[in-house]
C-alpha cells in the first residue's frame, strides 16, 4: 500500500510520468481497430441479438420446478407443438424457467403452456403465458435515441461553456461515443441479448465517462493556466502531466465502481437469474472499464492533438523543453 501511495505521489509530482500524449497516435490505432471490431464483427455475425421486447413474441415462465432444471425440456416440449417457434430457454432463479418463442396463436399458446406444465410436472397454473408487440420495443427505441441525442447536445454545449472552449467538448463527445460503440460492440460480438434494460445501461455509461473526463479535464486547465511566460513546459507536457496527476485517482474510482457493478452482474447472473439486474450490470461493467480506458487514452491526448496548431501553443512549444533525465520512465525534472 505505501509502494502503491508513493506510486502515485511521484505521479503527481512529476517524479514519475507515463507519455500518454505523446504516444497518441499508438492510442488512436487501437481505438480504431477496437471501433472497427465492434462495427463489423456484429454485422459479419448477423447482428445484435434483441430480446423479445424489441422483436415481439410470445413468454412462457414456469415456476416451482423441483430438481436440477434441464432447459432441453422446455426446448423439447415447444417444439413438438411447433418446430418453427424457434424457442429460447433461460433458467429464472432457482426453480423457474423462462421460454420465449416467435409470436404463436391463442390456441396454440395454451398447448404450449400445458407441454411445459407436463414437461416439468407442475400444474398448469404455475405456467403463465404473455404476449409482447414489437411496437413496444420500437416506443423504447425511439425514446432511447432522443434521450441519447439530447444528453450528448446538452453536455457539449454545457462542457464548452464550463472549459470556455468547444475542443474539450469535442474530445470528450469522441471519447464518449468510442464508449458507446465498444459497449454495444461487446453485446454484438458475444451475442448478448439487447433489452430495454441493457439499453438503460448503456444511458447510465454517458454520465459517468463524462464524470471522468471532467475530472481530468479539470486538472488540464489548472495545470495549462498556470503556465506563464517562465513556465518551461510545453503545453502538451502539461497536458500530460495532468493526466498522470488523476491516474491513481482514475484507478481507484473504476475500482471501487467496478466491485459492486460485478457483485450485482454475478448476483443477478448466476444466483438470482434475474435478467434486469444482469443486463443493466453486464452493460455497466463493460462501459465502466472502457470509459476509463477512453479518458486517458483517448479524451486527454485529443485535446492536446486539437490545440497543438494554436498560435500560442506553438509559441510555447518552442520553448526550451523540460529535461527527462529517465527516457524510461518519461520523469520530468
Amino acid at each position: 500500500m505505501a509502494s502503491f501511495s508513493q506510486f502515485g505521489n511521484d505521479l503527481y509530482t512529476g517524479a514519475r510520468s507515463f507519455d500518454f500524449v505523446g504516444k497518441r497516435r499508438i492510442w488512436y490505432i487501437i481505438a480504431a481497430i477496437m471501433v472497427l471490431g465492434a462495427v463489423l464483427i456484429p454485422i459479419a455475425r448477423g447482428g445484435f441479438v434483441f430480446g423479445i421486447e424489441f422483436r415481439g413474441g410470445s413468454e412462457f415462465t414456469v415456476s416451482g420446478v423441483q430438481g436440477e432444471i434441464d432447459q432441453q425440456v422446455a426446448t423439447d416440449a415447444v417444439l413438438e407443438i411447433d418446430p418453427r417457434s424457434g424457442p429460447r430457454v433461460t433458467v429464472v432463479g432457482g426453480d423457474g424457467v423462462r421460454v420465449q418463442t416467435e409470436e404463436v396463436e391463442r390456441e396454440e399458446a395454451d398447448r404450449i403452456s400445458t407441454a411445459l406444465a407436463e414437461a416439468y410436472g407442475v400444474p398448469p397454473e404455475d405456467v403463465t403465458s404473455s404476449f409482447i408487440g414489437p411496437t413496444w420495443g420500437a416506443d423504447i427505441s425511439a425514446q432511447a435515441i432522443r434521450a441519447l441525442v439530447v444528453f450528448v447536445l446538452l453536455a457539449a454545449v454545457v462542457m464548452a461553456v464550463y472549459f470556455r472552449t468547444w475542443k474539450m467538448s469535442v474530445a470528450a463527445m469522441v471519447a464518449l461515443v468510442h464508449d458507446l460503440v465498444i459497449t454495444a460492440g461487446v453485446y454484438g460480438i458475444f451475442g448478448f441479448e439487447v433489452t430495454p434494460a441493457a439499453v438503460v445501461g448503456f444511458l447510465t455509461i454517458l454520465g459517468y465517462s463524462l464524470y471522468d473526463t471532467v475530472v481530468v479535464f479539470d486538472k488540464i486547465r489548472e495545470n495549462t493556466s498556470e503556465d506563464g511566460v517562465e513556465s518551461r513546459r510545453t503545453f502538451a507536457q502539461s497536458v500530460n502531466l495532468a493526466v498522470n496527476q488523476t491516474l491513481v485517482r482514475s484507478i481507484n474510482t473504476s475500482i471501487v465502481a467496478v466491485l459492486p457493478v460485478a457483485a450485482i452482474l454475478f448476483i443477478g447472473a448466476v444466483v438470482l437469474g434475474a435478467g434486469t439486474l444482469r443486463d443493466i450490470a453486464l452493460a455497466l461493467f463493460i462501459g465502466i472499464l472502457v470509459g476509463t480506458y477512453s479518458t486517458i487514452f483517448i479524451a486527454a491526448p485529443l485535446y492536446a492533438h486539437l490545440r497543438e496548431n494554436e498560435p500560442e501553443v506553438k509559441k510555447q512549444g518552442s520553448r526550451k523543453p523540460v529535461v527527462r533525465s529517465d527516457a524510461t520512465t518519461g520523469a520530468v525534472r
